[in-house]
């Protein structure tokens, strides 16, 4: 059975996935004030991954007893100097759900509490893809500085991303 304590963390780690979520709509807004509809979709498409993610974990508390309580939400960044900064802003952000998942699978080692670590691999998987993705991008992005034929056709290419979740 899960104790109180990991309860109460996966419990925050559902609500901060919700925020990583309005994170990401937020720079989606930021790029669609700039008439950049490509990295607007980009994060729209990141928005919804988040979701996704949240609902897993919500999914998870439930078919263990758990009760699922929300939380507000602080107030993201809504304004950045380029779309490198809100890259660079977006691959920060990945680096602490990769701390909190972490955390929480340090937590459920501790406890012994084995379908949860089981459960948490597949986040840690995840972290891993999301970390190297927001990496490469931001990597293409200072290789192109300038060039403003491969920043839009990079605009174009993020403009074709979708999600297809997975099952839950």
């Amino acid at each position: 059975m899960i104790n109180e304590t990991l309860s109460k963390a996966l419990n925050d780690q559902l609500n901060y996935e919700l925020f990583s979520a309005h994170v990401y709509l937020a720079i989606a807004a930021y790029c669609s004030g700039e008439s950049l509809d490509g990295f607007a979709n980009f994060f729209t498409v990141q928005a919804e991954e988040e979701k996704f993610h949240a609902m897993k974990i919500y999914k998870y508390l439930n078919d263990r007893g758990i009760r699922v309580t929300l939380a507000g939400m602080d107030t993201p960044n809504n304004e950045y100097s380029s779309v490198l900064d809100a890259y660079e802003h977006a691959y920060e952000h990945e680096k602490e759900v990769t701390r909190r998942i972490y955390h929480l699978s340090d937590l459920a080692m501790n406890d012994r509490e084995h379908a949860t670590i089981q459960f948490l691999k597949w986040f840690i998987d995840e972290q891993v893809e999301e970390e190297s993705m927001f990496d490469t991008i931001i990597n293409k992005l200072k290789r192109i500085d300038k060039d403003s034929n491969a920043f839009f056709m990079m605009d174009s290419e993020f403009a074709a991303r979708t999600f297809t979740p997975p099952a839950l």
